[in-house]
């Protein structure tokens, strides 16, 4: 599996990137382009090897980005709003396509990046040919707060500051407390883009794992009773928050068949 890294500018900022994969998307009935989105905490290593797997079940190439803020990405120039995800989904992620000359490409999105590619989907109906979310939020839940302050204690008292340095550099504190304070700011608390959902006509694959400490099946149910497209469910038992690492076995399989259908389409 062929993979390379450079950078791309996004608004006079730059973003580093990772492509993977060797087929030829633009062969007619080839599947399409995959691009990946991060966690609130993510980054292109942190997908691991997912990524270059994925495109090779599913004969497609892929892209992984670091967001502004992430990995080895420019620094943020200025704090987080509420706003945040809207502000990836509807300004910065149709850029980042622009620079990659991706046309209707599959999103799959982890937590943050699931719910940056339902936005997506809603505004640019046209431009995505279908949307994979793990673990994504179109609402707040007292879960999702409590796993954010068991989080906190774990940067403060673990190693988990170090391992995310690994990721994110000098760059770290910013990336947590920019989630974490975010997340649990008074303004946050009654957040919802549920209203986005009937513009959503893509196909989608929403997946989640039953025991997810940032979200119940809740968050699951709302996006495919809601969605105007065809929506399905998969709900992972014995599994928490990353199924692309937690249930691969399960995650990848009908990842690969969903990215499958949407070939020629």
């Amino acid at each position: 599996m062929r993979s390379r890294h450079f950078e791309i500018s996004v608004h006079d900022r730059r973003l580093a990137v990772q492509a993977v994969g060797t087929a030829d998307a633009s062969r007619e009935g080839s599947a399409p382009a995959i691009l990946f989105l991060h966690e609130g905490l993510g980054s292109i290593s942190q997908w691991r090897d997912f990524p270059e797997i994925l495109c090779s079940r599913a004969e497609s190439v892929g892209f992984v980005y670091d967001r502004l803020g992430h990995g080895r990405s420019a620094p943020l120039p200025a704090p987080r709003t509420v706003r945040y995800l809207h502000d990836e989904a509807l300004d910065v992620l149709p850029a980042v396509l622009d620079a990659l000359a991706l046309d209707r490409s599959v999103l799959v999105g982890h937590s943050d990046g699931g719910t940056i590619a339902l936005l997506f989907a809603a505004e640019y109906p046209d431009r995505v040919r279908g949307v994979i979310t793990e673990a994504a939020h179109v609402f707040v839940e007292e879960e999702t707060l409590r796993g954010i302050r068991e989080a906190i204690d774990l940067y403060r008292t673990t190693d988990l500051r170090e391992r995310m340095t690994r990721h994110h550099g000098d760059k770290v504190d910013a990336v947590f407390s920019g989630w974490a304070d975010t997340w649990l700011s008074a303004e946050f608390r009654h957040w919802n883009v549920e209203s986005f959902l009937p513009r959503v006509s893509c196909p989608l694959l929403v997946i989640q794992g039953a025991d997810d400490r940032y979200g119940t099946p809740a968050q699951v149910d709302a996006i495919v009773r809601q969605a105007a497209g065809p929506a399905e469910a998969l709900l992972l038992p014995g599994c928490g928050h990353i199924p692309h690492q937690q249930a691969r076995d399960r995650v990848l399989p009908a990842m690969a068949r969903f990215i499958g259908s949407l070939a020629g389409t």
